[in-house]
């Protein structure tokens, strides 16, 4: 017996009745030999670390605040990171599969624009615009990374499980709440991740804006402190605690009352005095000017479309494809850098050449 299939029997003995088993998955796209040491899940977490270009560009792309000068400020990579963390915890605690957790957690948000949402809001103006039937959302982006955009063409061909979970992360800013009962997950370790996603963000969103003096804490609604608690560790152990309490040997993720309406006040809070807030609506502003300048000089002018794929092709909409695949890849670093090439003086002599 190899030692895969020592983890699958372990799992079988193990795992709850509402798991997903390794052993069970539907397989890839493109069926390959199973390795004798890892599960496809395993196999599919360690493909996205070690071969997703877009995953180590996490580490370049905006959380929340464009062009942070706060070396302490999550990235979309530490904010990935966390998502993994919290996921990770809760599968454990509910005998769910870790390592298909872990998978999902990691790569639902490769396919992230720069800028964060201000970036993807952007993006999708820009693409429509040449293409009306076309749409652009970061979930499904970030299947397309792995599906297409990856090795070249080629993909990462992970399992059909850790696809599903990536594209079902993606919840809108619909109450928790609504979320639990409502969604119908393809398997429960993608819902753990879709929870884990909102817990992440939320409570450490709050932590950057406090640290920053963003916010105070004298601004943070009485029920959010009073039952999530006052320091960023509290809120994370008490909103995982419960919804594992609530949730063990359940077919569905649930939550007590209490710290649903607790997390959702967060949100709503986090809603109107950050995320909708006219200091990072005045930085969207300018985020929105930089996406629309740069896709329409890639759709008009065949020397700079260059950089992406050599000549370009002669569908419009095609070419609005890699126009779009392009600009999402970027790192908030190299979209201002492309962007200060084209539209802005270089000077001379240019120091950076020097």
């Amino acid at each position: 017996m190899t030692i895969r299939e020592q983890i699958e029997r372990h799992e079988s003995e193990y795992l709850s009745p509402y798991a997903t088993l390794s052993a069970k998955s539907a397989g890839r796209a493109r069926p390959e030999p199973p390795c004798p040491v890892r599960t496809i899940f395993q196999r599919d977490r360690d493909r996205i670390i070690h071969l997703c270009r877009a995953f180590r560009r996490l580490a370049q792309k905006t959380q929340v605040f464009i062009a942070p000068r706060e070396d302490h400020l999550r990235t979309r990579l530490s904010h990935t990171l966390e998502v993994s963390q919290i996921a990770r915890t809760i599968a454990k605690a509910l005998h769910l599969n870790e390592d298909l957790t872990e998978a999902i957690a990691l790569a639902h948000d490769v396919g992230h624009t720069p800028f964060g949402h201000a970036g993807e809001d952007s993006l999708d103006q820009a693409y429509r615009a040449y293409d009306p039937q076309a749409h652009f959302a970061h979930h499904e982006h970030s299947l397309r990374v792995v599906d297409v955009l990856e090795r070249g063409g080629q993909g990462l061909n992970l399992s059909l499980e850790t696809r599903e979970g990536i594209v079902a992360h993606s919840k809108s800013m619909k109450d928790l709440q609504t979320d639990l009962e409502e969604t119908k997950a393809p398997t429960m370790e993608a819902m753990v991740v879709r929870v884990a996603d909102r817990i992440a963000y939320l409570t450490h969103d709050l932590d950057d804006c406090l640290r920053t003096g963003f916010l105070s804490a004298q601004q943070v609604p009485t029920v959010v402190t009073k039952v999530l608690g006052e320091r960023h560790s509290q809120r994370v152990g008490t909103i995982v605690r419960d919804l594992i309490e609530h949730s063990l040997d359940q077919p569905r993720l649930s939550m007590s009352r209490k710290v649903l309406e607790a997390t959702d006040a967060l949100k709503d809070f986090l809603l109107e005095q950050v995320y909708q807030s006219p200091r990072i609506r005045a930085e969207t502003n300018k985020v929105s000017g930089i996406i629309r300048r740069l896709f329409d000089l890639y759709m008009e002018d065949d020397q700079a479309f260059a950089e992406i794929n050599g000549t370009p092709p002669a569908d419009p909409r095609a070419r609005a494809r890699q126009v779009c695949d392009y600009i999402a890849g970027m790192t908030d670093r190299f979209a201002r850098s492309r962007y200060l090439q084209h539209f802005l003086p270089a000077g001379f002599p240019s120091f950076e050449e020097l």
